[in-house]
């Protein structure tokens, strides 16, 4: 009592652990993962640890997409063990990380990430470990299994696997969230959106990929707090935005974020690109073709997309330049220039990107010169299928020429002769036909490069 009265009097508030907290622990016979999924190297990594007496699960995204019967990409360990014990035992490991340190674990070419439970600060907002807005800016103290559970952000993925027993254990329902296609946030939610605004975006992606429905409680404070998202760094709020994208279930993603009025100045990529009348078909197309892509296993360039959602910009300054009587080609650079600028000023995409993303937005008039040399040279490029795939995109949605479009399908299956014959019917007058070569006609016209999509 006397102690409760002190930290009232200080304004201390009383720190939470759950360390007592006692899992629903489900067997093999009430779980539908086969011990088998798990890959090899997660599975060696759990019994080794196990095996040094350290209480090991696999742990999160990997233990929930097994349950909806999805194979996950990678696996992730947590365990009672600090990241020196962990060090110590595995040859090829090494510790990453300064805000809280990890273990990579090495078994030839798979990396399996080993973290050691962890507890969830509770501090008052004034102090080291948050900012003025809440934010939580530290976060390493280690915990209890239970601990760890209750820091995660929502039930479902604070499930965990123990491979060696093949049980699952649930510290928060989360195994019931997820049979009743659910999405909550574990605590309050306001409270751990102030801690990590980026929940907000990840609630909206886990819920569009998975197929669940965001809990009412879980979704209220989204509208009052999205405010929050502008104190992230650039550089995190950006990645997470690539993995929405990136997700297999962009268009999906994109409505739940416009439901939720996530996309509106937040997101200026999404804001401008889909509500502009002219270029909004086309962005949608990109990203359902980027969906379908990876629905199909085939490879996609996020640089691609990118170009995509930024060309309704890139036209808008093109047409303002050209309107000044500025010459085509300068006039493509300028506007390219200013949108990559205006973009960075709210959300920064990275430099990497930027110069296939002006590959492809410079290609694009060239889709339009069909004489002479012009096409051949264009076939050459290499990245002449991504920058076809996205003229043809933009036809489809009515940004481009149809005619132009059907034609360079054609020209890239023709026979030499019938490219010729192309040449010359897609040109009027004698000025145009005296272009046509003399002499011995060439016997094989240059290859179609390998279709690499939008690689």
């Amino acid at each position: 009592m006397i102690k409760k009265y002190i930290d009232k009097l200080f304004g201390r508030r009383e720190r939470v652990t759950h360390k007592d907290a006692r899992p629903t622990v489900y067997g093999k016979d009430k779980h539908n993962i086969q011990r088998e999924l798990i890959s090899r190297c997660a599975r060696r990594t759990c019994e080794d640890l196990q095996r040094a007496g350290h209480a090991t699960f696999v742990v999160g995204g990997a233990v929930r997409d097994l349950l909806l019967g999805r194979r996950p990409k990678d696996f992730d360990v947590a365990t009672s063990a600090t990241p020196d014990e962990v060090r110590a035992l595995f040859r090829r490991s090494r510790i990453i990380g300064r805000r809280f340190q990890i273990v990579h674990v090495m078994c030839g070419a798979e990396t399996v990430e080993v973290s050691t439970f962890r507890a969830h600060f509770t501090r008052e907002p004034n102090e080291e470990n948050t900012d003025e807005h809440g934010r939580m800016l530290s976060d390493n103290v280690f915990g209890t299994q239970a601990e760890d559970a209750m820091r995660r952000d929502f039930t479902v993925n604070a499930l965990f696997y123990d491979p060696v027993k093949e049980e699952v254990w649930d510290y928060v329902h989360g195994l019931k969230d997820l049979k009743a296609k659910k999405l909550v946030m574990i605590g309050d939610p306001a409270t751990r959106y102030r801690e990590d605004p980026v929940r907000m975006l990840r609630a909206a992606r886990l819920g569009a990929k998975l197929g669940l429905e965001i809990d009412a409680k879980t979704k209220e404070p989204i509208r009052e707090m999205r405010h929050l998202l502008e104190n992230v760094p650039q550089a995190r709020l950006f990645e997470e935005i690539l993995k929405l994208l990136l997700s297999g279930n962009a268009v999906e993603c994109v409505r739940v974020l416009r439901e939720l009025n996530l996309h509106h100045g937040l997101l200026p990529l999404l804001d401008t690109s889909l509500d502009d009348p002219e270029t909004g078909p086309f962005a949608m197309a990109a990203l359902r073709a980027t969906d379908e892509r990876l629905a199909a296993d085939k490879p996609v360039s996020p640089a691609f997309l990118l170009a995509a959602l930024l060309w309704g910009r890139v036209e808008k300054s093109l047409k303002k330049y050209e309107e000044r009587g500025e010459p085509a080609v300068p006039a493509l650079h300028s506007a390219m220039h200013e949108a990559l600028d205006a973009q960075r000023d709210s959300l920064a995409i990275p430099r990497r990107f930027d110069a296939t993303m002006k590959e492809l937005w410079l290609m694009q008039p060239r889709f339009l010169q069909r004489g002479g040399q012009r096409p051949y040279r264009l076939l050459e490029h290499p990245r002449f299928r991504a920058a076809y795939d996205f003229f043809a995109l933009r036809a489809a949605s009515a940004n481009a020429p149809q005619e132009a479009a059907k034609w360079w399908e054609r020209f890239q299956e023709a026979s030499a002769d019938e490219r010729e014959e192309m040449l010359v019917s897609g040109e009027s007058g004698p000025k145009k036909k005296r272009r046509r070569r003399r002499g011995k006609r060439r016997e094989d016209a240059p290859p179609t490069p390998h279709d690499e999509g939008q690689s």
